[in-house]
């Protein structure tokens, strides 16, 4: 595509752009297109899980070390980055489950946390946004509150009765949830390292799949080829070190496989005011015959 075109990714915490649709970032950066990560979070309650870096000086100072990580993931994907300054919610452990406690993100009322990401929508005029679905991806308290200020501020941005505060009116033209982890993903990814003779990162994660959960693999209406871009997903998770330790099994599974069995990264489309034939390979679909830039 010759047009510069706009994609804002948005995500709970640092590290979760990284994680979830990170190739495809990296691709639409190296054809030229705009691309902005906004983090609701600064990721201060999550654990330390990389061994090497827990260490009382980085436990100390963690929300400095996450927004540290952050800047060089995004350095790394080439993406602009905006944090929307809410404090993580963590993880509730136990039975029952712990209150969330005072002031997280996951408790501010929509009618606070949903201006300021209309505010940096209208800054950025994006074209096209992605965020969670409605179960958060996992139901992590901040991923399903990401959810519901994402929806709320892609329905509220082009209104000029809502917000006027935050700026001018812009109306992205599509919506889409990312879909990283599939089971059929997972069996095909363990299907095949199996057949290499290698041990699958996937099979306790499989045996333990809810019999009631189900798949969300016929949810997505659009893949995003961008293998060639894998190894730029991983610099970039691998730059959030408190949260991705090296020898995890985010690396588990060699490049060559993931490139010849899931070659994509997997969306839904939710919401679209251009005309897009499902299903889709690009995320911009109908939109370069919609606008003017």
């Amino acid at each position: 595509m010759a047009e510069k075109l706009r994609l804002m990714a948005v995500h709970a915490h640092p590290d979760d752009e990284s994680s979830k649709g990170a190739a495809t970032m990296a691709r639409y950066v190296a054809e030229g297109h705009e691309v902005m990560v906004v983090t609701c979070t600064g990721g201060e309650r999550g654990d330390i899980l990389n061994p090497a870096m827990d260490r009382p000086e980085v436990a100390e100072d963690i929300p400095a070390v996450r927004r540290q990580e952050m800047a060089k993931a995004a350095e790394i994907l080439g993406v602009r980055h905006r944090w929307l300054g809410f404090v993580d919610s963590g993880l509730p452990e136990g039975d029952p489950k712990p209150p969330l406690p005072e002031g997280c993100f996951a408790l501010v009322p929509l009618e606070e946390s949903v201006p300021p990401l209309v505010e940096a929508i209208r800054e950025f005029k994006p074209h096209v946004i992605i965020t969670y679905d409605e179960n958060g991806g996992y139901p992590h308290p901040d991923h399903i509150r990401c959810h519901e200020v994402s929806v709320a501020a892609f329905d509220a941005a082009g209104d000029p009765e809502l917000y006027p505060a935050a700026g001018e009116p812009w109306t992205p033209l599509k919506l889409y949830y990312s879909h990283g982890f599939s089971r059929a993903r997972l069996v095909a990814m363990h299907e095949a390292v199996i057949a290499a003779g290698l041990e699958s990162p996937y099979t306790e994660w499989l045996e333990n799949w809810p019999a009631d959960r189900g798949d969300i693999a016929h949810r997505v209406t659009t893949r995003v080829e961008c293998a060639d871009y894998f190894e730029v997903r991983d610099a970039a998770l691998l730059a959030h070190a408190t949260q991705i330790d090296p020898e995890s099994r985010w690396f588990a599974v060699p490049l060559d496989i993931q490139r010849a069995v899931w070659p994509y990264e997997e969306y839904e489309l939710v919401r679209s005011l251009v005309d897009s034939t499902l299903p889709e390979d690009d995320l911009f679909s109908g939109i370069s015959e919609k606008v003017s830039l």
